[in-house]
């Protein structure tokens, strides 16, 4: 590989390390929604995988079924972030052209 090929590499790179820097900075930002049980309970998160917020709907606390809304927490934490996880991927695809980057 020539030097500038070499350089304009580096180049890019840099940029593109500048992108993500951004990107991540942005993610923190922005959100998304998860529900379970017909909307029972909602969970926001953001892109860094923070729970932001859970809302539970007074009608679905039963003190004689606990294990129900623990169920239905647990479901809606879990789409949260794994909606969280694909914005994140889908995002940092567009600056990579989906190339697997070491800690990205």
């Amino acid at each position: 590989m020539s030097m500038g090929n070499m350089n304009k590499m580096m180049k890019q790179m840099q940029k593109m390390q500048a992108q993500v820097a951004k990107l991540q900075e942005e993610l923190g930002e922005r959100t998304v929604e998860a529900s379970a049980g017909g909307g029972a309970v909602k969970v926001v998160a953001n892109g860094r995988q923070e729970i932001l917020s859970i809302k539970i709907d007074p009608a679905a606390v039963d003190p004689e079924d606990v294990e129900m809304l623990q169920d239905l927490i647990l479901a809606a934490v879990n789409e949260a972030l794994h909606q969280s996880q694909e914005m994140v991927a889908g995002e940092m695809a567009k600056i990579t052209g989906n190339m697997r980057l070491p800690g990205f």
